[in-house]
């Protein structure tokens, strides 16, 4: 919701900070020309003069005079989870009074994000919703939406409670070739869920087996997909997973980013294993410590 205050001299602008997905929104957010100079926790404000040089448009007639201008909002990055928009604002002064107040409520018009999943290795990735159950069929999302996941893999070991299963990395494309350049990561670095510094959609979930591991990633577009009114692309997901020792190490492990502490603390384990997340986990620590440990790769095709 978008609320603006009108004085003589100046326009107050806020708008809550729920409105979006991205932690960095404030970065994309404009008056005119003009970026937000406050916020709170609920809010972000864009509060200025209207003799400062934002673009504002001032316009009169016999009964009023108006001064207007554009809130912007133009995410930028490889992908977006948020449509870019524009909102006009204006503040009607009728002659015989100074100010009011006006309120607007902008419609965002997100896409879409229709999912079917092709398993590519003996691993598979199932849909589930928010409890956990199994989704069947296509199932569609608003833009920005967490997708919930579970990764499995039917092998004797798995089964046998010796093990425990590891995300190394995920990354998403626009066509089936993960060679691309265009991509987005949201898995890297052995296990650091890293789309979670962007936003808290994304992340590690506990379940009710290490033999299984469930997550989260928010829904998103390529910036270029952003452009058609009618979105049918195709996204695909392509993961490398492994199986390996109960006790995580710096190369097998399920780190999520909390916010508060500003520190990756590791699903299961010592959160020490997830120090590395800030630079490069090292991969000279021998695979013959991990008897089980095989690698694969899942590919979820994804319609938006």
């Amino acid at each position: 919701m978008v609320e603006v205050l009108c004085h003589v001299d100046r326009m107050y602008v806020r708008i809550r900070r729920e409105v979006f997905k991205n932690f960095n929104a404030y970065k994309y957010l404009k008056l005119g020309t003009c970026p937000v100079n406050q916020g709170t926790k609920d809010h972000y404000y864009l509060l200025y003069l209207l003799k400062t040089d934002c673009g504002f448009k001032r316009e009169s007639n016999v009964d009023e005079v108006s001064i207007g201008n554009m809130l912007h909002y133009k995410p930028t990055g490889p992908v977006l989870r948020e449509m870019p928009f524009n909102v006009p604002l204006q503040c009607k002064y009728p002659r015989f009074f100074h100010s009011f107040k006006v309120g607007f409520n902008p419609k965002l018009q997100g896409g879409t994000v229709f999912k079917a999943l092709q398993p590519k290795s003996s691993f598979t990735l199932t849909p589930q919703d928010a409890s956990g159950n199994e989704i069947k069929g296509d199932k569609t999302y608003i833009l920005g939406q967490p997708m919930y996941f579970e990764a499995t893999r039917p092998d004797t070991m798995v089964r046998s409670g010796t093990g425990r299963l590891f995300i190394n990395k995920c990354f998403m494309t626009a066509s089936q070739d993960r060679n691309l350049n265009l991509k987005y990561t949201v898995i890297d670095n052995y296990g650091c869920m890293i789309d979670g510094k962007v936003t808290d959609q994304s992340k590690f979930l506990i379940g009710p087996s290490k033999r299984a591991q469930k997550f989260r990633v928010g829904s998103l577009i390529f910036e270029g997909m952003s452009s058609s009114s009618s979105v049918t692309q195709q996204l695909y997901m392509h993961c490398d997973i492994a199986l390996g020792s109960l006790t995580p190490s710096k190369t097998s492990k399920a780190c999520n980013y909390d916010r508060t502490s500003k520190k990756w603390k590791e699903l299961y384990g010592d959160d020490s294993v997830c120090t590395c997340c800030e630079s490069t986990c090292s991969s000279i620590q021998t695979r013959g410590k991990f008897p089980f440990m095989e690698e694969g790769e899942i590919l979820i095709n994804l319609s938006v």
